[in-house]
């Protein structure tokens, strides 16, 4: 039986599936990174979510900015008053006056993605402290002074241009798509792991002739729709145990092709 029809026993006759045994591992091995990817479409579409969410407020942010520049390494604004401005992603803070610390930036972040100062002497960017935060940049707040050349010549106008003209770049939607396989790919597997004990002890008692590899390549077929339902809730729901339905629908469809399993012949 070919890898295709494989797959689309998988989604209708799940009694084809005894047949998962006989495929090699790697060409399984694929066939679960798809699905991977499948699952990852979700994911990506929530980050891509946020992105809009901060671009969107960002641009709201660029018309409340005032007019200033940068005069020997600090900020220089005609009005002088200070403001902070908060939208459902960004808490945004403009203090000309000193009267705002980096810790006073990084205390506003309670419930947003972002909390940004303008303050006297430097830039100030908090990020929420997460466990993923703390793992790829070792921080989550970070202070550039107005002295280095990136923003010496920061001015009012420039900021409020590059907000309001603010996109987001394919490649950067492409490597969100790319990096969200990664954790697809590892809860997939943990929960196929999982699933696979319980079906290779389901095997056994039903007396199938089988290794547990056997099991774990025919449970990679049989979470071919369990995973495709669960990517579509995911939409919906973003918090939906995809890893308990996909394991208890996939033990239900293995279920199915032991019956086609030779068995074990006990002595008389």
């Amino acid at each position: 039986m070919t890898t295709k029809q494989l797959i689309i026993s998988s989604f209708a006759r799940f009694t084809e599936l005894k047949n998962a045994k006989n495929v090699s591992f790697g060409k399984s091995l694929v066939y679960l990174l798809c699905l991977s990817i499948l699952m990852a479409l979700p994911i990506s579409y929530q980050i891509f979510q946020v992105l809009d969410t901060i671009k969107s407020d960002g641009q709201k942010i660029a018309s409340e900015i005032p007019d200033f520049k940068i005069r020997d390494g600090q900020i220089d604004s005609p009005t002088n008053d200070g403001f902070i401005y908060q939208t459902d992603s960004i808490i945004f803070t403009f203090d000309t006056e000193g009267k705002r610390t980096p810790e006073d930036i990084s205390s506003d972040l309670i419930g947003n993605f972002l909390s940004v100062g303008l303050l006297k002497d430097k830039l100030v960017l908090a990020l929420p402290n997460t466990g993923t935060t703390s793992a790829l940049l070792n921080n989550n707040q970070f202070e550039i002074e107005y002295t280095n050349n990136t923003l010496k010549n920061l001015t009012g106008e420039s900021l409020r241009s590059t907000l309001s003209e603010a996109t987001i770049p394919f490649w950067i939607k492409a490597l969100v798509f790319l990096i969200s396989i990664y954790p697809s790919f590892l809860n997939l597997i943990i929960t196929l792991l999982m699933a696979n004990f319980a079906a290779y002890v389901y095997a056994r008692l039903r007396l199938a002739k089988v290794t547990f590899l056997d099991c774990l390549k025919t449970m990679i077929y049989a979470i071919s729709l369990p995973t495709v339902i669960a990517t579509i809730l995911m939409i919906f729901v973003p918090t939906f145990d995809t890893t308990a339905f996909i394991a208890f629908a996939g033990i239900f469809i293995f279920a199915q092709a032991v019956k086609g399993w030779p068995k074990i012949q006990l002595p008389k």
